[in-house]
């Protein structure tokens, strides 16, 4: 018989009752402050279960993706919002952070062409671009 595995609940604090929008604005405002590159966040509500938004960006190498992935999550976790699943951390080409609602992807330049998400949610309507 396999046991369930148990989840501990979210931490909850007065911030982090942010609605999904909120959420990923103020992510694609910490990795602007980090200095991220062609951020896009998209809309994927109606197109998707897994969340209501993407927050896309990248970084110019493996250690400014990580400077940017570790930033929003500190931030976050600052305001009692801790990342349900992080990845790709170690090699930083891309690092995935997903907060639930939002799940940002920080990419290096070659691994984000090769992906090219934001070609993939096409129909997703774009809500802010910073370039």
């Amino acid at each position: 018989m396999v046991e369930p595995r148990v989840v501990a609940p979210v931490q909850e604090s007065k911030e982090s009752s942010l609605d999904g929008n909120e959420l990923a604005r103020t992510i694609v405002q910490i990795a602007a402050d980090k200095k991220a590159e062609d951020i896009i966040m998209l809309d994927i509500r109606g197109l998707s279960i897994i969340a209501d938004y993407f927050v896309i960006c990248t970084g110019t190498s493996d250690r400014q993706v990580r400077a940017i992935a570790k930033d929003i999550d500190e931030q976050l976790g600052k305001r009692g919002l801790n990342a349900v699943h992080v990845e790709g951390m170690t090699d930083a080409h891309w690092v995935l952070l997903d907060y639930g609602s939002v799940i940002v992807h920080v990419f290096d330049p070659a691994t984000r062409d090769y992906y090219r998400l934001e070609k993939l949610w096409a129909e997703a309507p774009r809500v802010l671009v910073i370039q």
